[in-house]
């Protein structure tokens, strides 16, 4: 199967036209041809479908299964997938879905829009303060990492050109780890079960030994 990356630079909305029997239909001018993938809400989703004002793609079980599907109505992120010598603006993206969060608070700090969303161990152990991380689509730096969840703090232009306006307390949304910090820490675990479980320190000058030298 072909590899595809996303930006996490959404520039453009769709509306719902329909989802049922795992098609979802959404009125669009993208016109993407039949087979290409675009992102939806974060979900690398196949285009079977295509006209000049919509276009549907098909969601497999697996797939219905891990991303948030009641968000499927109204408007949507989408983006297509980047083609060779397109920039790369926000940080690699896949399309594939790790884990649901759930919205527990915002609040206004100065201009900012501050969100604190609540997800798995799993995927925490994948995120660092300052990372990276994609929530429905949209590339965006974590701000701190905490024990059950995490926040973000979203500048006006991010705000004003995607729909977190409107995400509310409550609304699950579909989160993709950094493909590179998750890289790293699954090296780490191999390390530690392959060298006699070395101090973690030592693991980890080995770790960034090895890494540099790729530089």
């Amino acid at each position: 199967m072909e590899k595809v990356m996303f930006s996490g630079l959404v520039r453009q909305f769709a509306k719902v036209r329909f989802y049922r029997d795992q098609i979802l239909c959404l009125e669009s001018d993208l016109n993407p041809n039949i087979g290409d993938s675009i992102a939806v809400n974060g979900a690398c989703l196949t285009a079977i479908e295509s006209t000049k004002t919509h276009f549907s793609v098909e969601l497999s079980k697996e797939s219905a299964s891990l991303i948030a599907t009641e968000n499927l109505q109204g408007l949507v992120h989408i983006e297509p997938a980047l083609r060779l010598g397109d920039g790369l603006h926000g940080h690699i993206v896949q399309g594939h879905i790790d884990s649901i969060g759930v919205i527990k608070s915002r609040e206004m700090q100065a201009n900012q829009h501050v969100f604190y969303i609540e997800t798995t161990q799993k995927a925490l152990s994948y995120m660092v303060d300052k990372g990276s991380v994609c929530i429905d689509g949209i590339s965006l730096t974590i701000h701190e990492v905490q024990d059950s969840s995490f926040s973000l703090v979203i500048i006006p232009h991010t705000m004003q050109n995607t729909l977190f306006m409107d995400y509310k307390i409550g609304r699950r949304v579909n989160i993709e780890t950094d493909i590179i910090t998750r890289s790293i820490a699954n090296m780490f675990h191999k390390y530690m079960l392959t060298h006699n479980k070395p101090s973690k320190k030592q693991a980890m000058q080995d770790m960034y030994d090895s890494i540099t030298l790729l530089y």
